[in-house]
C-alpha cells in the first residue's frame, strides 16, 4: 500500500511540473515544455527545497506574478556548468583541423549557443587570437538566462578555477600561456578586455527564437542532452539553417548526431571530440 501511495504522489508531482511549464510559457514566454522530464523534475524539486516552498502551487503562484522570481527560477532550471577550455580535446581539434579552413574566410562568424557564464566563449576568443584570426572574427554568445549573460559580459571569475583552466589550456596546444590573456588579483581573474571586443553577448531561446544566419561555426555543448528527442531534432535543424555550407558544428562530449535525422547532413571531423561539418 505504501508503494502505491508513493507512485501516486510521484505522478501527481509530474503533472504539476507539466502545468508549471505551461504557465511559465504562457506568462513569460520561457518554453521548457520539451525539455527532459526527468531533468525538469529533479531541478524543480531542488528549487522548491532550496527556496523553502512547501507546495509547487505556491511557487507557480509567485512565478506568474513576479518576473524577478521567474528569472531566478529559470537560472535554477537551466544547467550552468562550464569552464575555461572545457574538454581540451575539443579545442585541439578546432585548432588543428577547423582553424585551417576558417583561414579561407575574410570574415568569420561563430555562434556559441548556451554559452552560460561565458568561459568557453572567451576560450574560443583566445584560440582565435592565438591563430591570428581574432581581428576578423565575431562570436555571438547566447543563452536563455539574462543573469548568466550579465555575468559573462563582465569576464570576471574566481581564482580557484585557474589551476584547471591553465591545465586545460596547455592540453589544447596553446602557443603562449593562459596568463598572457588574463589579469589576476583579489582572488579573481579578469579576461583581457581586448578579447571581449569580438564577442557579442545576447539573450536567445533555442526553443522559440530564430536562426543566426551565415555562420562558419556553431558551438552548443552539453545543452541537447537536456532536450527530448523532438526538440533535439528541431534545434539541430536550427543550427543547420544557421550554418554556411561547409560550416562546422561542435557538440558536447555526451552528445551525438547518431540516430537523429540530421546526422546525414554532416560528416564527422572528429567523432570523439564531437566536431562535425555541414555537407548539404
Amino acid at each position: 500500500m505504501a508503494g502505491e501511495d508513493r507512485i501516486e504522489q510521484l505522478n501527481e508531482f509530474e503533472v504539476e511540473v507539466e502545468c508549471l511549464m505551461e504557465a511559465l510559457y504562457l506568462r513569460w514566454g520561457y518554453d521548457f515544455r520539451e525539455y527532459s522530464r526527468a531533468s525538469l523534475r529533479r531541478r524543480v524539486a531542488r528549487y522548491l527545497s532550496d527556496n523553502h516552498f512547501q507546495r509547487l502551487s505556491d511557487l507557480q503562484h509567485e512565478l506568474v506574478r513576479d518576473k524577478k522570481r521567474c528569472v531566478h527560477f529559470v537560472r535554477g532550471l537551466t544547467v550552468n556548468v562550464t569552464d575555461m577550455f572545457r574538454d581540451p580535446a575539443f579545442y585541439r581539434v578546432i585548432r588543428e583541423q577547423v582553424v585551417p579552413e576558417l583561414r579561407s574566410h575574410p570574415f568569420i562568424k561563430i555562434w556559441h549557443a548556451g554559452c552560460s557564464t561565458g568561459e568557453e566563449a572567451y576560450s574560443m576568443s583566445i584560440l582565435l587570437h592565438e591563430e591570428g584570426l581574432g581581428e576578423r572574427a565575431v562570436i555571438y554568445a547566447t543563452d536563455i538566462n539574462s543573469q548568466v549573460l550579465e555575468q559573462a559580459s563582465k569576464g570576471v571569475y574566481h581564482e580557484k578555477m585557474l589551476v584547471a583552466a591553465r591545465e586545460n589550456y596547455n592540453e589544447t596546444g596553446g602557443h603562449n600561456r593562459l596568463d598572457d590573456f588574463i589579469s589576476v588579483g583579489y582572488e579573481r581573474f579578469l579576461i583581457d578586455p581586448e578579447l571581449k571586443k569580438n564577442i557579442v553577448f545576447t539573450q536567445h531561446d533555442l526553443v522559440t527564437d530564430q536562426v543566426f544566419g551565415e555562420m562558419q561555426m556553431v558551438i552548443c555543448r552539453n545543452v541537447l542532452i537536456y532536450f527530448r528527442r523532438e526538440l533535439q531534432t528541431k534545434v539541430l535543424t536550427l543550427f543547420h539553417n544557421s550554418l554556411d555550407l561547409g560550416g562546422f558544428l561542435g557538440l558536447g562530449m555526451k552528445e551525438s548526431l547518431r540516430s537523429l535525422p540530421n546526422s546525414i547532413r554532416y560528416k564527422a571531423i572528429d567523432e570523439s571530440a564531437r566536431v562535425f561539418q555541414r555537407v548539404d
